[in-house]
């Protein structure tokens, strides 16, 4: 337990918590932080038990706010993967390695929820016309997702540097 409560765990929950409040700010269809709280939790934490359980329990807290709909599985499914990513992406946290990372998580959740969209809603025939039809419809929304994820994720993992550079003491590994 004592492993847990160290201060670098407890300045990336306090980031991945500020950028799951900020969803309750207004803002454009799909640009929210999600994904880069997915990426750095994944990347920063380290145990993946509890960068998994971070990022999860501030997205679940958000959305009991937020509200619960039919695509959540999938959301959810691809949180996970995007956290996976980032611990494996985002070994050391260069601005190219955040770069590709978000990259990649966009992409995957756009794939993966839209074909739950695509799956589960009788909005487009169940047939490939109708698949490719329904991502040509969330293109719009892809675009801010990924904006979304490069912007956040570039301000979650710059405000941990400079916390690191100005506070080194209080991140460094020998506290971890």
């Amino acid at each position: 337990m004592k492993k847990y409560l160290n201060p670098k765990i407890f300045t990336v929950a306090a980031l991945i918590l500020t950028a799951a409040l900020s969803r309750f700010v207004p803002h454009p269809p799909n640009f929210t932080p999600i994904l880069a709280m997915a990426l750095f939790g994944g990347a920063m934490l380290g145990d993946k038990k509890l960068s998994l359980i971070v990022p999860l329990a501030a997205m679940l807290l958000s959305d009991i706010f937020i509200g619960f709909h039919a695509d959540m599985p999938a959301v959810y499914l691809s949180f996970i993967a995007i956290t996976l990513i980032g611990g494996a992406m985002i070994k050391s946290p260069k601005v190219t390695n955040v770069i590709a990372g978000s990259l990649v998580a966009a992409v995957l959740f756009f794939v993966v929820t839209n074909f739950s969209s695509w799956l589960m809603w009788e909005m487009y025939p169940k047939t490939l016309s109708g698949l490719l039809l329904s991502y040509e419809a969330a293109i719009p929304f892809f675009r801010n997702t990924m904006i979304a994820t490069l912007v956040f994720s570039g301000v979650m993992f710059g405000a941990f540097k400079l916390i690191e550079n100005v506070k080194p003491a209080w991140i460094s590994s020998e506290n971890n």
